[in-house]
């Protein structure tokens, strides 16, 4: 399955340019004709106008996977602005920050988007840089002390891919990645 907009047909070019034209409106924050008008000619000449590069996606939305996922961020979310915050109301302390390399088990763009993005919104940690031909992350911690170190900030990315994968990969692609689905976990342990 390809999520290219032109692979998929116009009912999903009409639902991208509706998208596009709710994101506009509540962008303006307010709701008039003329920003209805902008947003859906803006979205139409978005997706028909902009070359969008194919994704491939085979796998499919897990929904228990997809659950731990969404509340494992929100509270990543929770805990890493209470370290920012405590970081930044500390006197006269200095964080040590760092760079690290961080190799993905995926080869999928989408994943290491997916999963560079779910990185860079937590705060106290942002991708440098992100090298889709190796799979490699490069992600700027604020905090090393914090993070629990380097080790573990680099696991914690992991963590995050994992997680991603385990929402939205196939099972020939989890286990490309060495990964089985939770359930399945359990199954193997308990033979």
């Amino acid at each position: 399955m390809s999520l290219h907009p032109r692979r998929t047909g116009w009912r999903f070019q009409w639902a991208t340019i509706a998208w596009l034209t709710v994101v506009w409106v509540l962008l303006w924050g307010d709701v008039t004709w003329g920003n209805i008008v902008n947003g859906a000619l803006l979205g139409l000449l978005v997706t028909v106008g902009l070359r969008m590069t194919p994704v491939d996606f085979r796998g499919r939305v897990h929904p228990l996977g997809l659950l731990v996922l969404l509340g494992r961020f929100a509270l990543d979310l929770v805990r890493a602005s209470f370290e920012v915050s405590i970081v930044a109301l500390r006197p006269r302390y200095t964080p040590r920050g760092a760079v690290i390399c961080v190799q993905l088990r995926s080869h999928s763009d989408l994943y290491l988007t997916m999963t560079a993005e779910l990185v860079s919104l937590v705060p106290g940690s942002i991708i440098v840089e992100a090298h889709r031909l190796t799979g490699r992350l490069y992600v700027h911690v604020l905090d090393v002390e914090t993070s629990g170190g380097v080790e573990k900030a680099r696991q914690s990315v992991l963590d995050q891919e994992a997680r991603v994968l385990r929402a939205l990969a196939s099972d020939e692609e989890l286990a490309d990645a060495g990964l089985q689905r939770r359930g399945r976990d359990r199954e193997v342990a308990s033979r």
